[in-house]
């Protein structure tokens, strides 16, 4: 069963936005809302944070801060950079190190739509106590913004900075 974050929006005047679209019909997200979420959210207690990489890496930072935990990136790959599928299906580019058993683990990707991204995460963490979070989607066990359906401006990418 899902559980769904709170879809209030932050209260923080200095957010980036409302949560309208752009002219290129991507919602723009803050640091501020999705940090807010974040906190209201009903997460799990956990020993480690794992980032889907590339896209989960840094809300998953973000999570682990938070929780005060250890953060480990897992580096699986589906998109290029362009969010173009690159590969007809999500790939582990390198093994981790597991961690012991009994480890409990949130799993963190910045997007859930089909699962198939988890679902490799959560083989390769076989046999761990696995939760995962989405900032956006459908298919992890918690949604920060279940309510946001088109592409997302995340604050932490590139072009964003060397636009400003």
């Amino acid at each position: 069963m899902s559980r769904q974050a709170s879809t209030l929006r932050a209260a923080d005047p200095a957010s980036a936005s409302s949560g309208a679209a752009t002219d290129d019909a991507k919602v723009p997200l803050s640091f501020t809302e999705i940090a807010a979420r974040i906190r209201a959210a009903d997460l799990p207690e956990v020993d480690v944070v794992y980032g889907v990489a590339t896209g989960g890496v840094v809300p998953a930072a973000v999570v682990a801060f938070h929780l005060g935990v250890s953060f480990r990136r897992l580096e699986i790959n589906y998109r290029a950079p362009d969010n173009s599928p690159q590969r007809p299906r999500p790939e582990l580019l390198a093994r981790p190190e597991p961690p012991p058993a009994g480890t409990r683990v949130l799993l963190v990707d910045d997007v859930a739509v089909s699962g198939q991204t988890l679902a490799l995460a959560r083989s390769v963490l076989a046999g761990l106590t696995v939760t995962s979070l989405a900032l956006k989607g459908r298919a992890a066990d918690i949604v920060l913004f279940p309510e946001v359906t088109s592409c997302v401006l995340w604050p932490w990418k590139e072009s964003q900075f060397l636009a400003s």
